[in-house]
C-alpha cells in the first residue's frame, strides 16, 4: 500500500494577526485538524512540574487586576521577551508532535509560541512554516480595545490596552526581523481574501 505523505502546516505570528482564523480556514480547505499552541500550553501545565518549567507558569495566575502593575513594570520589548520564554517551553511539545508519528498524520498548528529561531531547526519536507503579522496600528488597536488579547477587554482599563498595543506592535517587528533572518515567508494581513490566497500559494 502506498504511504500517504504527511502535510504539516505551522503558522506563527503576533497576537491579533489572525492565526486562529487562518488555521481554521486552511483546515476547512484541506480537511485537516488544527490546534493552537495556547491549548498545547494548557495541556502542558497539567502534566509538567512548575519548578521544571517556570516560564510556562509565569502568566498562569495572572488576573485582570495584576495586568496593570505588570504592564507598568515591563517595557514592550521586555514583554516580548517574557512571552518568548514561555514560547520556548511550549515549542518543546510542538516539536515532539511534529517529530513523532502523531495520530493525526497531517495537521495544522498555530500560535505565538512558534518562533523563527526555533522553527528553523525543523528540516522536514512535509512541514510548511509561515508567519503572520499585522502592521496596521489602528486595526491592532481596534481588536485589542474590542476584545483584549485574552478575550477580557472589559475587565481592565484602557491604559493597559494601550500597553498591549505597544507590545503587540513590538512583537510584529520581532517576528518580521527574525523570519527574514531564517528565511521564512511572512504574510502581512490586509484584505482577508487576498492574504488567504497568498497563504494558499505558500502551503502547496
Amino acid at each position: 500500500m502506498k504511504k500517504v505523505r504527511r502535510k504539516i502546516i505551522i503558522i506563527g505570528g503576533s497576537p491579533t494577526a489572525g492565526k486562529s482564523y487562518t488555521a481554521r480556514k486552511i483546515a476547512e480547505l484541506l480537511k485537516l485538524p488544527w490546534i493552537s499552541t495556547d491549548t498545547i500550553r494548557e495541556e502542558m501545565r497539567e502534566i509538567v512540574r512548575k519548578k521544571d518549567y517556570p516560564d510556562l507558569f509565569f502568566f498562569y495566575e495572572t488576573s485582570p487586576e495584576m495586568a496593570i502593575p505588570f504592564h507598568n513594570k515591563y517595557s514592550p520589548k521586555e514583554i516580548v521577551e517574557i512571552v518568548n520564554k514561555e514560547g520556548k517551553d511550549v515549542w518543546k511539545a510542538v516539536k515532539a508532535i511534529i517529530d513523532t508519528d502523531y495520530v493525526w498524520g497531517s495537521f495544522i498548528i498555530e500560535g505565538v509560541a512558534i518562533l523563527p529561531k526555533l522553527a528553523h531547526k525543523i528540516k522536514k519536507k512535509d512541514v510548511k512554516i509561515l508567519f503572520l503579522i499585522d502592521e496596521d496600528k489602528e486595526r491592532v488597536k481596534k481588536t485589542i480595545f474590542t476584545r483584549g488579547l485574552w478575550d477580557a477587554a472589559k475587565t481592565y482599563p484602557d491604559s493597559v490596552k494601550d500597553k498591549e498595543v505597544e507590545w503587540v506592535l513590538e512583537f510584529n517587528n520581532y517576528i518580521k526581523k527574525e523570519a527574514k533572518k531564517y528565511g521564512f515567508p511572512v504574510v502581512s494581513i490586509g484584505n482577508r481574501k487576498d492574504y488567504l490566497k497568498n497563504i494558499k500559494s505558500l502551503i502547496k
